[in-house]
């Protein structure tokens, strides 16, 4: 595509959203929501106050988080992970199941108000990074680098550049750098962040950098735990890419993360959500077997997929479109 379709595509949509907006404004759609019907589990990630890019593309502000709870209020159903299994469904209303991934502290600091002042669930997906003596996880952490660091970065004998998008890439092969270390193992990862530390101290940094990185600590979990609005999910150990590692070293990090979570919330875990979504069948396969009976990716890779009881898809938030966008999106599944 070239550069001037890449606008005039950007262009059309924007236009479309803004007409979606003015219609909605207007009372216009309302029908469509009333009569939207089915359900879908949305996933978010990371809540801040402002400046919701400034590492991470996938969160979303406060302001914005609490405008999507009272559009599902409005006009959806929201259940829990374990009545969306069960499929206890409204058949008047569109279910929406909200889920949040990483553990961010700030979803202990922000959601949990939400939830109880809207009465609505959600299961939070969260590692045992803490349990290893670590506050951050090490694609946030390379988000920071990513921002703060050189044009030019000398590692492990290879240079790297970033891009316009602060995004780097190996002089070498082409390939990007954060994608190099998702295919290892925890110990290339914390490897990089000893190495890569001076070039980002993130705990002197600014208090309110706190948000986009830091991750709950264990009395946060255990509070997060007690409230009757929340559920709580393993999302791995150590933020591995689960079908990218060795299948035993996954599958002690899906064993151990259960055991983690288990013991700080005096519940039992049976819920995995794949980090990035990624998975393959010995993965599922090692889940089941380690006590999992809710397994969440984004997509199916098969038809085998869609009849397994176990495996349900998630549909991840926009945080750049309208709430009426996104809602519109949540129910018919795809951005256009």
């Amino acid at each position: 595509m070239t550069l001037i379709q890449r606008i005039g595509t950007k262009l059309y949509k924007e236009t479309k959203y803004l007409r979606r907006d003015i219609n909605h404004s207007l009372g216009f759609d309302e029908s469509f929501f009333r009569n939207a019907r089915g359900s879908r589990i949305v996933i978010y990630h990371g809540v801040c106050l402002k400046d919701h890019t400034r590492f991470n593309p996938i969160f979303i502000k406060l302001k914005t988080l609490e405008k999507h709870f009272q559009f599902y209020k409005k006009y959806f159903n929201v259940v829990s992970i374990n009545d969306f299994y069960e499929q206890k469904f409204s058949k008047d209303k569109f279910n929406i199941c909200i889920t949040f991934d990483d553990g961010y502290a700030n979803n202990h600091k922000y959601v949990l108000y939400l939830l109880a002042k809207y009465q609505i669930p959600a299961t939070f997906f969260i590692t045992a990074i803490r349990n290893e003596g670590l506050d951050i996880l090490w694609n946030d952490f390379l988000g920071m680098v990513q921002v703060y660091g050189p044009k030019r970065l000398y590692y492990n004998n290879q240079w790297f550049y970033k891009n316009r998008f602060n995004q780097y890439f190996s002089e070498q092969t082409g390939e990007k750098f954060v994608e190099i270390l998702r295919s290892g193992g925890f110990d290339v990862k914390q490897e990089m962040m000893n190495q890569l530390y001076p070039l980002v101290p993130y705990r002197d940094s600014k208090p309110d950098n706190e948000d986009y990185w830091l991750q709950m600590t264990q009395q946060q979990i255990r509070e997060l735990s007690l409230s009757p609005f929340t559920t709580i999910g393993s999302h791995g150990y150590y933020h591995n890419d689960l079908s990218r590692i060795n299948i035993n070293d996954a599958t002690q990090e899906m064993v151990r993360s259960k055991q983690y979570l288990e013991n700080i919330t005096y519940q039992p875990v049976n819920s995995l959500a794949f980090p990035y979504g990624s998975y393959n069948s010995e993965v599922t396969c090692a889940a089941k077997h380690a006590g999992y009976d809710q397994l969440l990716c984004t997509d199916f890779h098969s038809a085998e997929n869609l009849n397994d009881p176990t495996m349900r898809e998630r549909f991840t938030i926009n945080p750049f479109i309208s709430t009426l966008n996104q809602m519109r999106a949540t129910v018919t599944r795809r951005y256009e």
